[in-house]
């Protein structure tokens, strides 16, 4: 069966990487005033921390219109395909996937699967790159379906924030009140959990946080199994790349990469976040 792969823009994967594995893409957007940004397509990650450095007010984000799964899953039908793994940002925080599930319904003659990798980010995009693979291979819906359910049994992510303003005013953080009256003086590490972004721990300084997220990484990666890995930036190119470095040097059995939080999740994670994810290929 000829499958197709879709992501969403949040799993942030390099246009070189979409092309080689013919991974299709449908854009979040975030809106300034009234003006309309298709993350990935109208507007990189760049141009938005030079836009909100500019703008007095921060964006708001909207998810892809029902319409607009319809016309991706009619055109690729179009070209032959006879089912579409469409892997999307986590249930939890939008409503991309039941997008996905509801257009999957109004297209004929294709076999949809939306699947909600109850994650965001570099994470989702390793979902992504895992089903490409699979589907350039020549395997089944269903077995890809199963090697992702089975991947979700060893990813892994972490993050911090500067602070949780962002995520509060947007709605998208669950279980806050524990870090209410502390925000100036902590960088909350905070992870998914049951499809939501919910605080981890408490820890006062970025340097801290950091070796928190490194202990870990190493629960892990001390197991001396194979594992891939990103670091993930808000704008931090810099302290990203210098970070890489130095686990790479720690840990040469793992596969790491640079990713970033994109416009639309950047708006809820604010400039300056950090994570690291990984999971066991």
């Amino acid at each position: 069966m000829k499958t197709a792969i879709v992501t969403d823009s949040t799993a942030y994967l390099p246009k070189e990487v979409r092309e080689r594995l013919g991974i299709r893409l449908i854009p979040l957007s975030v809106i300034f005033g009234n003006e309309t940004y298709r993350e990935e397509i109208d507007m990189t990650a760049d141009e938005f921390f030079a836009k909100i450095k500019q703008h007095p007010t921060l964006p708001t984000t909207s998810q892809p219109s029902v319409g607009e799964f319809v016309d991706l899953f009619t055109a690729i039908r179009e070209e032959g395909y006879e089912a579409v793994v469409s892997i999307h940002l986590s249930s939890g925080i939008s409503g991309t996937y039941q997008g996905a599930v509801t257009a999957g319904t109004m297209v004929d003659g294709l076999r949809v699967y939306a699947y909600d990798s109850e994650i965001s980010c570099m994470a989702q995009g390793f979902y992504a790159i895992e089903a490409a693979e699979m589907a350039q291979a020549g395997r089944s819906p269903e077995d890809i379906i199963a090697r992702l359910d089975e991947m979700k049994q060893t990813l892994r992510a972490y993050f911090m924030v500067d602070d949780l303003a962002h995520l509060q005013r947007g709605g998208r953080l669950t279980g806050a009140q524990a870090f209410i009256g502390g925000l100036l003086q902590i960088k909350p590490l905070l992870r998914f959990e049951n499809k939501v972004i919910v605080p981890f721990e408490k820890i006062r300084t970025r340097k801290k946080a950091i070796h928190r997220i490194e202990e870990l990484f190493a629960e892990d990666a001390e197991k001396g199994v194979p594992l891939k890995a990103a670091i993930i930036h808000a704008n931090q190119p810099d302290e990203a790349g210098r970070w890489r470095d130095e686990l790479s040097a720690r840990y040469p059995h793992v596969e790491f990469s640079i990713s970033y939080f994109g416009p639309v999740i950047a708006t809820h994670v604010g400039e300056g976040a950090l994570g690291l994810t990984w999971y066991q290929p």
